[in-house]
């Protein structure tokens, strides 16, 4: 069972997410977009056991502590592998156009739609969920679902910055509707949801009957 508390970071309100194994205290943190020491008291306070840095695209306020943050606790750093390339470009993560200084890094593991692992008892899964980027990802566990900037309450991520689509990002997001039983969702920004809610008012989900 996994226990999930949110920092929002950045000065867009990220939602940085800490998750934590009940059964073995393994945590990983997902979209360090910016250092919080609320989240690095907490790592600290409950053992230090970070083992992964989750991370669902590549945006600049989703990934910009996440290299200093795996190396503080030797963590691996965990994306899809179409997520790749913003890593490393300044001009697909936006620090450029932003002016933030960037260091490009390196993800530890690259998944492919459908991989699975493990923090702690607790199972992963990742779905390939391209639309606001073509590296956007969403992450399962127990009942929760982290969708990034695919899916919000009662709206959807933007899809005018490089390498969003339109069309993909409806497939995406019907592709999400029609995952079997609910989820609470916790997006990239705001308040958190439900698929079950979403399925309704969501105005891409009801595009679909």
């Amino acid at each position: 069972m996994i226990n999930i508390k949110v920092y929002p970071v950045t000065e867009i309100g990220t939602n940085c997410c800490y998750l934590i194994d009940e059964a073995t205290g393994e945590s990983a943190v997902l979209d360090p977009g910016g250092k919080s020491d609320r989240l690095l008291r907490q790592i600290d306070s409950d053992g230090g056991k970070l083992t992964y840095v989750l991370l669902t695209h590549g945006h600049y306020d989703h990934i910009c502590f996440a290299k200093e943050l795996a190396d503080l606790y030797g963590a691996k750093i965990v994306t899809g592998e179409h997520n790749a390339p913003f890593l490393r470009d300044p001009s697909l993560n936006l620090t450029a156009k932003h002016g933030i200084p960037f260091k490009p890094f390196e993800a530890d593991m690259l998944l492919k739609d459908g991989d699975t692992f493990r923090l702690g008892e607790t199972e992963i899964k990742y779905l390939y969920t391209p639309g606001h980027t073509s590296g956007c990802g969403v992450f399962l566990m127990d009942d929760i679902m982290l969708s990034g900037d695919l899916l919000f309450r009662d709206s959807y991520g933007r899809t005018d910055l490089p390498t969003g689509d339109d069309y993909t990002i409806i497939q995406s997001i019907k592709r999400i509707k029609e995952l079997d039983g609910d989820y609470t969702v916790v997006p990239g920004h705001g308040s958190a949801t439900t698929l079950s809610y979403e399925r309704v008012w969501n105005p891409i989900m009801r595009m679909f009957k």
